[in-house]
């Protein structure tokens, strides 16, 4: 079983549940990172950070999917749908925005 946090210094870490051992650092964020979910199906993890972007990586390889973007201030929550074909990021711009998973399009903003 993996979990996976945020963190100020701008990274996205994987980390072995039972161990607490470190699986690996995912970087490409340029601001600290406030939120973190991976998908239903533990292949994919969302990412939320404070330079105003929402990333999607692969959870085995830990390469960044897509960056989405549209939020005009720091993204402080994400999550996916619990079907896995959408991502919710709510933003300190007072928006929520929905994004469909597999194309990164915005579907909807609140």
């Amino acid at each position: 079983t993996q979990i996976v946090s945020g963190s100020s210094d701008q990274s996205v870490r994987v980390w072995d549940a039972a161990s607490g051992q470190e699986v690996q650092a995912l970087r490409g964020h340029t601001g600290p990172v406030d939120s973190v979910a991976f998908s239903k199906d533990g292949t994919q993890i969302v990412s939320g950070s404070w330079d105003k972007s929402v990333r999607v990586w692969d959870a085995a390889s830990g390469q960044e999917v897509q960056a989405l973007r549209g939020h005009s201030n720091w993204v402080t929550s994400v999550a996916f749908s619990k079907d896995g074909t959408q991502i919710v990021s709510g933003s300190s711009d007072q928006s929520v925005r929905v994004w469909d998973a597999a194309s990164g399009q915005e579907v909807q903003a609140l």
